[in-house]
């Protein structure tokens, strides 16, 4: 049965561009496969823990080592690679805060990186291969060639490298511009923004075709 893991990160709420792309796309999703389940994670609203210097290195640690917290952590990694390794499709709303991700992502990925669970420790080959990873994209400036900020996306450039190890190599489609309607001194872009949108809104829905009518 095929299965969709639905991940959010904005803390926007209802003025989120990258909400309201995943839910597009998980609708998109869901017509395509009426058979299909979601599970849903909203780091948003339920971020996962920082890694720090007590739980870094907890999967190194011995089972009956391993304290409460150590135990949580870990058990916290189980449960988000499961969520992966249960999905034959990944959404992941990716919002750009001061031109980097979300720290609640980064904490994400970091909790993902798991020696023998998603990465084999012999061979550093990744072992979450085989998914289609879809990344919903917004960013509130334009960060494209020739643009007085060129590169300053941290996020889009981050996330295929801090994933890798895993397995999964996301595709992104991306909303730019989105400060365009909320800011006066980018109003001028407003038609800029529109377009960039309604082509993310394009391509998420050429992403999976309609089952035909019999």
């Amino acid at each position: 049965m095929p299965h969709l893991l639905h991940i959010d990160s904005s803390i926007q709420g209802d003025r989120s561009v990258s909400r309201k792309l995943t839910a597009r796309a998980a609708d998109a999703w869901k017509a395509a496969h009426p058979d299909g389940t979601v599970t849903y994670r909203d780091l948003g609203k339920e971020p996962i823990p920082h890694l720090h210097s007590g739980t870094v290195f907890v999967a190194m640690v011995p089972e009956a080592d391993r304290n409460d917290e150590q135990a949580a952590t870990y058990a916290l990694s189980v449960e988000l690679i499961d969520e992966i390794r249960e999905a034959d499709t990944v959404l992941l709303g990716l919002p750009v805060y001061n031109f980097g991700a979300p720290s609640s992502v980064k904490s994400w990925v970091d909790h993902l990186i798991v020696p023998g669970l998603s990465v084999d420790p012999e061979t550093n080959e990744g072992l979450l291969t085989g998914r289609d990873f879809v990344v919903l994209a917004s960013r509130g400036g334009g960060y494209g060639p020739g643009t007085p900020r060129e590169g300053w996306d941290h996020a889009e450039q981050w996330l295929p490298h801090g994933i890798a190890m895993t397995g999964l190599t996301p595709r992104f489609i991306t909303a730019e511009l989105t400060l365009a309607p909320v800011n006066p001194a980018m109003s001028e872009l407003i038609p800029l923004h529109e377009k960039s949108l309604a082509a993310a809104e394009e391509s998420i829905d050429a992403l999976w075709p309609r089952p035909q009518a019999a």
